[in-house]
């Protein structure tokens, strides 16, 4: 097996269809197929079964994957390596956040790298999806959970207390919700990480039977753009209602936990001169 080969075949086992194996590989779907069969001639094998829902692995194919990904580790682990001692302010960096995180930090941040080191190219993700750093899916993550894997490392950017919120013109219309009758009579809006994913059923730690959903995002973006049009009241973390102008409802109320912000990336590549030049200018935007 060689690697080329390698990655077309662990795109498509997690993926799934030819077409998105392709998008994650970067090329068209030909080269996929077409490259899988190759792999499958060289092996004597068929490692997948086509079915109605997709690319499904073999029994032989099983037994090829393991194998596969211990090359993927490996590969990844030498580019981490060549890249940790890359003393160039040139080259591409990878960074994946949130929609929020990344117009009110990230965007910024990339504007200043750009300014002092034009020849850092920045490949910026923003969705809620955990992209992996061991498979160098990304350089750096700006996430709202510390990771449990030893060989990332993680700085906390923030810690935001995170409060109930209404707009000005909402709170004129519609008065505050009472404390204790679960928001009878109002609007509500509230994150839903995935679609099918379960809704919460409280805000600020108060059920919400009373109230009426307006909607369920997945996200945070969405959600303070609805609280700002009046639509509805909702969470939101402290620091980035206040950018909004939005109201407090209850400030002696909280969501709990606080809302954490984490910077995250591989020790192999800590020393590398561009991620670092990356890392301190997003650093720079949550000190200010």
């Amino acid at each position: 097996m060689n690697w080329d080969d390698t990655r077309i075949f662990l795109a498509l086992q997690r993926e799934g269809t030819l077409r998105s194996a392709a998008r994650v590989a970067g090329v068209d779907q030909a080269t996929v197929g077409r490259r899988l069969a190759a792999l499958e001639h060289a092996l004597g094998a068929t490692l997948f079964l086509r079915t109605s829902e997709g690319y499904v692995l073999t029994p032989a194919g099983e037994n090829v994957l393991r194998s596969a990904e211990k090359m993927e580790r490996s590969a990844n682990e030498l580019v981490r390596q060549a890249q940790g001692a890359d003393t160039r302010l040139a080259g591409e960096v990878k960074v994946t956040t949130t929609d929020t995180l990344a117009l009110e930090f990230v965007i910024p941040a990339i504007s200043r790298l750009h300014a002092e080191h034009p020849n850092v190219e920045v490949r910026l993700n923003t969705s809620t999806q955990m992209l992996n750093l061991a498979r160098r899916e990304a350089d750096i993550a700006i996430r709202n959970r510390k990771p449990d894997n030893p060989d990332l490392i993680a700085r906390r950017l923030a810690r935001w207390p995170v409060g109930l919120y209404a707009s000005p013109a909402y709170l004129a219309e519609r008065g505050e919700p009472t404390p204790g009758d679960g928001f009878a009579g109002h609007d509500l809006v509230m994150f839903q990480s995935h679609p099918t994913a379960a809704i919460q059923q409280t805000l600020v730690g108060l059920p919400t039977e009373g109230g009426r959903l307006a909607a369920a995002v997945n996200s945070s973006l969405m959600l303070r753009a609805l609280i700002r049009m009046g639509r509805a009241i909702g969470e939101v973390p402290v620091p980035l209602a206040e950018r909004d102008g939005l109201v407090r409802i209850w400030p002696d109320r909280e969501r709990t936990p606080p809302y954490e912000v984490w910077l995250v990336t591989h020790q192999d590549l800590r020393h590398t001169a561009r991620i670092r030049a990356m890392i301190d200018k997003i650093v720079e935007m949550f000190e200010a």
